[in-house]
Parts: structure tokens; C-alpha cells; sequence
């Protein structure tokens, strides 16, 4: 082991080798969790909590990252460190007295963070159950998507305006890391706490802005955007940024309406757009670099969800015409 490595090693090691620290391991194992959480988890105060935080992700065992005010934790997955964060986690004993009751507390924190975003879904659920009840049943849209996923599985998976998390939940299985974004704190709540019910620990939830994603480009092997668009100020900025955060090669599925008169949807559910014509999609596809395939039409009453698979052109390629096919039911 070359020196540099081993003291890199050494470093990391010594930033967990301290109760309070391997005890914040521990439990930013089991989800992400804020300085707040993590102090009525420990009993300690928040100026010491942070400070053993900050070390920790000093050393790459934790990653942080902000949603408006908040700070969120949780044990690091990629670099160097990663592996050896897991290592530390599993090797603590699962009948520790203090991990016992640490996590008897974090279950509570659970539980109060699952009522809250119970209320809030009650209180909103109406609004989307009435949408629902116009076009064909999700699980034949969801069927249609997994068709499209290659057999083999995805890398990372970007999922747009992941509103309560359902599309990580459904393609989550296939990709090895899956990441949604949304900008409502309320939404991104409930997509947790669904998250933390599943055992889709690779599968994560940040805030963050649909047209300024926080991603280097080229960092996703594909990208959803789910009943998003109708709602954009801006699509073809919205499919431009998406497209943005691809590999060459990468995949980019939309799902939304095609062309429809539901006046209403506008007036009463904030929608921006009633619904989205192929050659328009396919126009905007093309403009930002993606290859459109073969359009996967679902009819409903009155609603036709539509599914525009695009690829992003390899470089140096020019995106090919779109093929547009138009597919009933459930074939593909």
C-alpha cells in the first residue's frame, strides 16, 4: 500500500475512533437525517453534533447536502470510503445497549415524520386521485416503463420531479443508484419516508431545481421525467437539462398526456400545458441532442398518457428523425 493511501486510510479511521462519531455512522446507515434528528437521537448538544458531522464528512464517510434550510446526512456510497463506512457500520454489535436505544429513538423520529406525511397526503391525495380517474390505470403505465428499461438493468437513475417517489420505487430495482429531485419539501417527505419502508437503500431524494439540476454533466446512465411537463414554465428547458446530465448513450423516458381539452385541469390542478403532440416533443428532443424513438401511446377516458423514450446521440453524432409509433394498451 503506497503511503499516500495508507495514510488516507489512517485518517479516515481515526475520524470514526470515537463513540459519539461511530454512533452518527450508525444511524445515518439506516436514511438520511438531519442535525436536528440526529440531536434528539443522541441527547447531545447541536454545536457538538455538528462538530463530529463535519468531521465525519471531512473524511468521506458521510455525505451532506442541503433542502432549503435544512441539512441532511447520510453514510457515504461512493470514493474511497464508502466501502469502509459499511465496514465500520456492520461491525458494530446488533445488541449494543446504546445502538439499541439510539435506534429505538430513531424509529420514533420515523414514525412522527410518517404521521406528517401521511396528513399531508391526505389532505392533497383527492387533487391526484381525481387526475387518475381520467386516464388508464398507473400500473399499465408503470408495466409500459419497465419494458423500456434494458433486461440488464441501468446504472444511475435521475428521476425528475419525483414528486412522492413512486418512480424510484418502480425503476429503482433496475439501476444501481437512483436519485429524485423535487422542489416541495412536503413531496420529498412522504418520497422518504416510502423510500425508508422499501429495501431500496441505493435509492435517494433531494430538493432541487428541475431547470439548474445539481449534477455535472454526463452523470446518469438515464432520466424520467413522470407527469412533470404539463406543469413546466418551460418544457424544452426542462428536456434540454435533462438531456444535459446524461451519458452518450443515456436514456431519457417522459411520460405525460397527448394533446387533450380538460379545461379544467388547468383551472383547477395548476397545469400549465394540456398535454404534448409527438412532433413537438420530438422537435425538442432533437434541439438538445437525443435520439426519439417509437412513442408508446396508452389510451385512457378521456386521458392518453404518452411515453417518449429518447437516447442521448453519442458525440460528434447528429440525432436521428424520431420514429413515432403509436402502441394501444398495453403491447409495447
Amino acid at each position: 500500500m503506497v503511503p499516500a493511501v495508507m495514510d488516507e486510510l489512517l485518517a479516515t479511521l481515526k475520524a470514526a475512533a470515537e463513540t459519539t462519531r461511530l454512533r452518527l455512522l450508525a444511524l445515518c446507515a439506516h436514511g438520511e437525517l438531519t442535525v436536528t434528528e440526529l440531536t434528539q437521537i443522541l441527547g447531545q448538544s447541536q454545536p457538538r453534533v455538528s462538530r463530529h458531522l463535519k468531521l465525519l464528512c471531512d473524511a468521506g464517510l458521510l455525505d451532506r447536502f442541503r433542502e432549503g434550510t435544512f441539512a441532511f446526512y447520510r453514510l457515504t456510497e461512493r470514493g474511497a470510503s464508502a466501502e469502509l463506512a459499511r465496514v465500520l457500520v456492520d461491525a458494530i454489535p446488533s445488541d449494543d445497549p446504546t445502538m439499541t436505544l439510539d435506534l429505538e429513538r430513531l424509529e420514533a423520529i420515523k414514525r412522527a415524520r410518517s404521521e406528517a406525511a401521511a396528513s399531508y397526503f391526505r389532505e392533497n391525495a383527492a387533487r391526484w386521485h381525481e387526475i387518475r380517474s381520467l386516464h388508464v390505470p398507473e400500473r399499465e403505465v408503470e408495466e409500459a416503463l419497465l419494458r423500456l428499461i434494458p433486461a440488464d438493468g441501468i446504472g444511475d437513475l435521475l428521476d425528475i420531479g419525483t414528486g412522492t417517489g413512486r418512480m424510484l420505487e418502480v425503476l429503482g430495482p433496475r439501476a444501481r443508484r437512483a436519485v429524485g429531485v423535487d422542489q416541495s419539501r412536503e413531496m420529498l417527505s412522504i418520497a422518504r419516508t416510502k423510500l425508508e419502508d422499501t429495501a431500496l437503500r441505493h435509492c435517494h431524494v433531494r430538493q432541487a431545481d428541475m431547470y439548474q439540476l445539481p449534477f455535472p454533466s454526463g452523470s446518469f446512465d438515464a432520466a424520467i421525467v413522470h407527469q412533470v411537463l404539463h406543469f413546466a414554465e418551460a418544457p424544452a428547458d426542462l428536456l434540454a437539462e435533462a438531456a444535459r446530465v446524461l451519458r452518450p448513450g443515456g436514456l431519457l423516458l417522459l411520460v405525460d398526456f397527448a394533446p387533450h381539452a380538460l379545461e379544467s385541469l388547468r383551472a383547477e390542478h395548476a397545469h400549465r400545458r394540456l398535454g404534448f403532440a409527438d412532433a413537438e416533443v420530438a422537435a425538442w428532443c432533437r434541439q438538445c441532442g437525443l435520439d426519439c424513438g417509437a412513442v408508446v401511446h396508452l389510451p385512457g377516458e378521456p386521458l392518453t398518457v404518452s411515453i417518449w423514450p429518447a437516447v442521448r446521440a453519442a458525440k460528434g453524432a447528429s440525432p436521428a428523425d424520431p420514429s413515432i409509433l403509436s402502441i394501444s394498451g398495453a403491447q409495447s
